[in-house]
C-alpha cells in the first residue's frame, strides 16, 4: 500500500487527471445509466468547498499577522491587473458581438430573481462584507472572510504575542496539508464529473446552441491567449507565455471540470507556492481575485445582453457598447456575492437598453441551458487567470524570474 501511495503522490497530477477525463467521457456514453459514478465528482468538489473558505481565512490572517511590509505595491499591481483584464475582457466581447451579431429564441415562462443595478450589487458587497465571521465561513462568503481575517490579522499582528500568532500559523499549515491530501483525489472527482456532463447532456449541447457558444467561448480565448498575456508582457517585459501556459495546465484545467474558483481556491495556492510566490502575498491576491478577476463573466454578461438586444431589434450603438462593458466589468466584480453567479447579473445590464427583466430571465434561462460548456470555461479563464496576475505582479515588484 505504501509503495501505491508513494507511486500515486509521485507520478504528474495533471496526467492522472486527463485519464480521469477520458475513462469519466468514455463512462458517461457507453454506460450512462450509472449514475453512482457521478458520486464521486460531487464529492470531490463538496470537500474543496468546504474546506476552501477555512483555509483562507487562517491563511490570511496568518499572513497579515507576520507581514513585514513591503506588500503594498505588490497589491495595487494586481488589483490594477485584475481591473484591466476584466474590462479589456468584456471590451473584446463587444468587438465580438459587433463582428458576429446573435439572436436567440426565447421561450415562456423564465423566472428568477437577480439584482436591480448597480446600487444593489454595491449593496450586496458591502452587506457581505460585514457579515457574521462565522457566518461568512460558513456560507463561502469570500468578501466577508477577506475583511474579517485582514481585521483578525492586523489584530494579531498589534496585541497578540508570538506564540499566539505561531499557534496561528500551524493552524493553516495543518489545513493547507489537508487541502494537498483532497487534490490528490482530484483525478477521481474529474472522472465523475465529466460522467455526469455526458451521461445528463450528451453531445447535443454543441450543436443547439453552437454560435452562441463559440462566440462566448471565443471571445473567452482571445482574451486569455492574446489579451492577458499582452497586458502582462505591458506590465515586466517578458515573455508571458511559459507562465500562462502553466496556469492553464495546472489550474485552468482543473477549473473546467470543477466549475467553482471557491473549490479551485486551494489549487490556485498550491500553484503559487510551486512558482515561488510569497504566501504572504498569494494568500490574499488569489481570494480576492477570486472576487474581482471576473474575466469569463463580463464576457457572459456582455455577449449575453447584446444577444438579447438584437433578438429584440434595439440598435444599439457602438458607443454605448462600450459603456455596457464598464458596468459588465462592474457587475462582473460583484459576482461572487449574487447567487447565480454571472448569469443572474444579465438582467442588470440588460437594463442599461430597457430591456425588461421577464425578457432578461429568459436569456438567463438559455445561460443555464448551455452553462456546461459556457460555465466551465469562464471559470477555467478566471480561476487560472488569479495566478497568472498574481505571479506577474510578483515579477513586476520583485524583479524575479
Amino acid at each position: 500500500m505504501a509503495s501505491v501511495l508513494k507511486w500515486w503522490t509521485g507520478s504528474s497530477l495533471v496526467l492522472r487527471i486527463l485519464i480521469g477525463l477520458v475513462i469519466g467521457a468514455a463512462l458517461g456514453l457507453v454506460v450512462p445509466g450509472w449514475t453512482g459514478i457521478g458520486i464521486l465528482g460531487h464529492i470531490f468538489v463538496s470537500a474543496l468547498k468546504a474546506i476552501a473558505p477555512v483555509l483562507v481565512a487562517f491563511l490570511v490572517a496568518s499572513s497579515i499577522s507576520k507581514a513585514q511590509g513591503g506588500l503594498g505595491p505588490r497589491f495595487r499591481t494586481v488589483i490594477l491587473l485584475y481591473l484591466s483584464a476584466t474590462l479589456v475582457a468584456a471590451t473584446v466581447a463587444v468587438a465580438g458581438s459587433f463582428l458576429f451579431p446573435l439572436t436567440l429564441s426565447f421561450q415562456e415562462g423564465a423566472e428568477g430573481a437577480a439584482p436591480g443595478g448597480l446600487t444593489d450589487i454595491f449593496k450586496n458587497l458591502l452587506t457581505n462584507m460585514v457579515m457574521n465571521p462565522v457566518e461568512a465561513v460558513a456560507k463561502a462568503n469570500y468578501i466577508g472572510i477577506l475583511f474579517w481575517a485582514v481585521i483578525i490579522g492586523l489584530g494579531l499582528k498589534l496585541a497578540a504575542g508570538e506564540k499566539t500568532i505561531q499557534v496561528i500559523s500551524d493552524i493553516a499549515d495543518v489545513i493547507t496539508l489537508a487541502v494537498k491530501w483532497i487534490i490528490q483525489f482530484a483525478p477521481f472527482g474529474v472522472l465523475g464529473l465529466v460522467f455526469s456532463a455526458v451521461s445528463e447532456s450528451g453531445l447535443d449541447i454543441f450543436t443547439v446552441y453552437g454560435k452562441l457558444l463559440l462566440l462566448l467561448v471565443g471571445c473567452m480565448l482571445v482574451s486569455v491567449l492574446i489579451f492577458n498575456p499582452l497586458i502582462s508582457f505591458i506590465t515586466t517585459g517578458r515573455n508571458p507565455y511559459p507562465l500562462l501556459f502553466t496556469c492553464l495546465k495546472e489550474s485552468g484545467l482543473n477549473a473546467f471540470f470543477t466549475r467553482s474558483s471557491a473549490a479551485n481556491i486551494p489549487i490556485n495556492m498550491e500553484l503559487c507556492r510551486k512558482l515561488g510566490i510569497e504566501e504572504d502575498f498569494y494568500s490574499v491576491s488569489i481570494p480576492l481575485g477570486a472576487t474581482i478577476n471576473m474575466n469569463g463573466a463580463a464576457v457572459t454578461i456582455t455577449v449575453m445582453t447584446l444577444a438579447t438586444a438584437n433578438t429584440l431589434g434595439i440598435e444599439v450603438t457602438f458607443a454605448s457598447a462600450l459603456l455596457l462593458s464598464v458596468i459588465a466589468t462592474l457587475g462582473a466584480c460583484g459576482a461572487s456575492g449574487v447567487a447565480g453567479g454571472s448569469l443572474l447579473l444579465i438582467p442588470m445590464a440588460c437594463s442599461f437598453f430597457g430591456i425588461s427583466n421577464d425578457v432578461a430571465m429568459q436569456t438567463v434561462a438559455i445561460g443555464f441551458i448551455i452553462g456546461v460548456i459556457q460555465d466551465s470555461v469562464e471559470t477555467a479563464v478566471n480561476s487560472s487567470g488569479d495566478v497568472f496576475f498574481t505571479a506577474t505582479a510578483e515579477r513586476r515588484v520583485t524583479k524575479r524570474p
